[in-house]
């Protein structure tokens, strides 16, 4: 159980992150990477609080994982990471109102039903 727990943890924090992130990144707008704009473009990246906020919560979550992998198979572990797109799925539409379609609605649950078998196994 401790190893679900820990494999947990590294995916909502990689979900808070990624949603970090893209808060951040929502704020300045879409990018271009003109080859004259990319030094600009990178100041801003790393001077944005929740961009830098969203990738040290990002890859906090892999201090989780790489505990997590070292007690059980990547094969049993690696299916319970596709949860994040369950959650960022779900967080995506409350959090920051984007639209979903009934095709991406059932794509999730399939993922959910694969993520069962799996924890099953």
């Amino acid at each position: 159980m401790t190893t679900i727990l820990l494999i947990l943890a590294a995916t909502l924090t990689g979900v808070v992150g990624q949603l970090t992130l893209k808060y951040g990144m929502s704020q300045m707008g879409p990018l271009s990477l003109m080859p004259a704009q990319v030094p600009s473009i990178i100041w801003r990246i790393a001077t944005n609080p929740f961009v830098v906020g969203g990738l040290l919560i990002y890859v906090s979550g892999t201090l989780f994982w790489l505990v997590a992998l070292s007690r059980v198979d990547l094969s049993y572990a690696y299916p319970f990471a596709s949860l994040s797109y369950v959650l960022i799925f779900f967080a995506s539409w409350f959090l920051l109102g984007e639209h979903i379609t009934v095709l991406r609605a059932v794509g999730m649950l399939v993922i959910c039903s694969g993520v069962l078998l799996v924890a099953r196994s």
